[in-house]
């Protein structure tokens, strides 16, 4: 896909990685549409863009916030393409995981973003054009101890992809998938960022990803994966996933370990 011209709403705009995204898209010649909440991070990206962008400040949380969203945007002009990158992360033991925080995830991760999608699909299609980009991670085919929550939200939106590109095939609209690994941002901070320097996880810059994003969208990438071997290991889990269990158990004790103060 050629960017110059093209009309892209991005959900988490201001974010560690969203920023980095809709500099690199401005770069390449979009229009860009920023979706966060509002406040000095959307503000301060908004004059980084100057003409470049429109924003549109929005909180996930509340009901209804994607339709919300996706009427504001086409309010403003034709959509081409959707990045639903906005996020949130939970590292605890699942035992001591809220009521709370399970709505909150489950709201932002996943059906924000269907909402979302579902309210922006029938003006792509009926032009036969149009992207739909969701942000996974690598957590959304290997299922990590203490990351429970996280890692059914990214299942989740890895097979809402994956059965979404089906349904459109032939339509003209495009679904793309990207599984970043761990990434060296804000929503990775504390307990979770200490066991991962203490196992000595792979991780990547925030840049490193907001690359790699804008290079899955030029590709016209169907599922994209960020890093190996984490990318291998998706392959195995996905066929040996018993083998993988074993292949963690010692690592899955030592994340416990890390979790049970959060």
């Amino acid at each position: 896909m050629n960017l110059r011209g093209k009309r892209i709403l991005v959900t988490g705009a201001a974010g560690g990685i969203g920023r980095l995204v809709c500099l690199r898209l401005a770069g390449q010649g979009a229009e860009l549409l920023l979706a966060d909440r509002p406040g000095d991070a959307l503000d301060t990206l908004l004059g980084e863009l100057g003409g470049q962008a429109v924003a549109l400040p929005t909180n996930l949380l509340e009901d209804g916030a994607g339709e919300r969203l996706a009427a504001d945007a086409q309010a403003t002009g034709q959509i081409d393409v959707v990045i639903n990158l906005a996020g949130i992360m939970s590292f605890r033991l699942f035992q001591n995981e809220s009521a709370d925080n399970l709505q909150r995830m489950w709201q932002v991760n996943v059906i924000a973003p269907m909402q979302l999608t579902r309210a922006l699909l029938p003006a792509m299609v009926a032009r036969g054009s149009g992207r739909i980009v969701n942000i996974g991670s690598i957590f959304g085919s290997i299922a990590f101890a203490c990351f429970t929550t996280y890692s059914a939200n990214k299942f989740a939106v890895r097979g809402f992809s994956e059965a979404l590109r089906r349904e459109l095939e032939g339509s003209g609209v495009d679904v793309t998938y990207i599984a970043p690994r761990y990434t060296k941002t804000p929503i990775n901070a504390g307990a979770a960022a200490r066991m991962s320097e203490a196992l000595k996880m792979n991780m990547d810059e925030p840049d490193v990803v907001a690359a790699n994003i804008l290079r899955a969208i030029e590709k016209d990438a169907k599922d994209y994966y960020i890093g190996f071997p984490e990318c291998l290991f998706v392959r195995i889990n996905a066929i040996l996933p018993r083998l993988v269990d074993g292949v963690m158990r010692k690592q899955n004790a030592q994340i416990r370990e890390f979790a049970r103060n959060e």
